[in-house]
């Protein structure tokens, strides 16, 4: 598919072999506030995920992705989630996982080609985020490709013992 391929990198449907890398993902502390997991995932509860990763879309009413570069190194990951066909809108949530390779544009790739996508095949009408107000390159990257802040949740997430505001991103498809 080639609204799935970038310049550097490309996006793709999980596989089997991909169960070590979201294994290491969904258990790193260090990023669970990203997704307001407090409890480690096993080997085979993510090999169960796996297994039914190719529903579709509209059964589901998500899609996960993985970040790959034409080495077939694996990046990172990106999500639709909360897919709503009647109001034509879903989230996005998007991962880099290894430090080095944040910052090199991979990122800013794969929100891009999924936005399209989105946009071209998913047939949606707007796409929203949740970014915590710290987060400076999750907000810098979807300004960036064009959401908009418009809301702000008060306390909102709870992490170390603090209560942290987030906002609420959009973007609204204006070829509809």
């Amino acid at each position: 598919m080639v609204t799935l391929k970038g310049e550097h990198i490309y996006l793709r449907a999980l596989e089997p072999e991909d169960l070590e890398f979201i294994h290491a993902i969904e258990n790193d502390e260090s990023i669970w506030e990203l997704s307001s997991t407090i409890t480690p995932y096993s080997r085979f509860l993510i090999k169960e995920y796996l297994e039914h990763a190719h529903k579709d879309i509209y059964e589901v009413k998500q899609l996960r992705l993985l970040i790959s570069d034409y080495n077939n190194v694996k990046i990172g990951l990106i999500d639709v989630f909360d897919f709503d066909v009647k109001n034509q809108r879903a989230g996005i949530g998007i991962l880099i996982h290894n430090a080095n390779n944040r910052g090199k544009g991979y990122g800013k790739e794969a929100l891009s080609l999924l936005v399209k996508y989105c946009f071209m095949h998913l047939d949606l009408h707007q796409l929203y985020c949740n970014i915590s107000e710290n987060n400076m390159a999750s907000i810098a990257l979807f300004e960036n490709e064009g959401f908009e802040k418009v809301g702000l949740k008060k306390d909102w997430n709870f992490h170390n013992g603090h209560y942290k505001n987030e906002y609420l991103y959009q973007l609204i498809n204006n070829v509809h």
